[in-house]
C-alpha cells in the first residue's frame, strides 16, 4: 500500500478515536462534577485541548505511516490497537464515570505504550521518531492534570 493511503487510514483510525472518546466523556468538561474539581494552575483553556489533540493526531498518523511502511508487524499493530483503546477509554472513565484515580492508571499506562513508541522504534525510524514526542510530551502533561486533580479532591 502506498504512504498517501496509509497516512490516510492512520488519519482515519486516529480522528475516529478522538472522535469514540468525545462521545464517550458526554459533556464531562462542562459538567458540575468536572467544573468543581480543584484544577492544577497549569490547567489550559478548553479550546487547547481540542487543538492539542488534532496536532497529536497528525503527527501521530504521519509516525505511524513511517513506522508501517518499515515494519509491517503484528506487533505494530497490536500496540497501536492497545494505545487507541487506552486513548479512548480515559474519556470514558474520567469524565464519564468520575473514576480520577483509574483514569490517572490509564493515563500512566498509555504514556508508557507511546514512549515504548518512541524507544523500541527509534532506531527504525532515526528522526521520524520525532512525529511522536508531540503525543508523549502531552501525556506528561495530561498526566499531571489528572494527578493534581487525584491529589487535590
Amino acid at each position: 500500500m502506498k504512504k498517501t493511503g496509509l497516512f490516510f487510514i492512520f488519519l482515519f483510525i486516529n480522528f475516529g478515536a478522538l472522535g469514540i472518546g468525545r462521545l464517550l466523556m458526554e459533556n464531562g468538561p462542562t459538567t458540575e462534577w468536572y467544573m468543581d474539581l480543584n484544577k492544577a494552575p497549569w490547567t489550559p483553556p478548553g479550546w487547547v485541548f481540542g487543538t492539542a489533540w488534532t496536532s497529536i493526531m497528525l503527527c501521530f498518523s504521519v509516525y505511524m505511516t513511517f513506522l508501517y511502511g518499515t515494519l509491517t508487524s503484528n506487533r505494530i499493530w497490536g500496540l497501536f490497537t492497545v494505545q487507541f483503546l487506552l486513548n479512548i477509554s480515559w474519556n470514558y472513565i474520567f469524565f464519564n464515570q468520575h473514576l480520577i484515580t483509574l483514569g490517572f492508571i490509564n493515563l500512566i499506562l498509555l504514556s508508557l505504550l507511546v514512549f515504548c513508541f518512541l524507544i523500541a522504534f527509534y532506531n527504525t525510524l532515526k528522526l521520524k521518531s520525532l512525529f511522536v514526542v508531540p503525543y508523549a510530551v502531552w501525556l506528561c502533561v495530561a498526566t499531571s492534570l489528572n494527578l493534581y486533580i487525584l491529589l487535590y479532591n
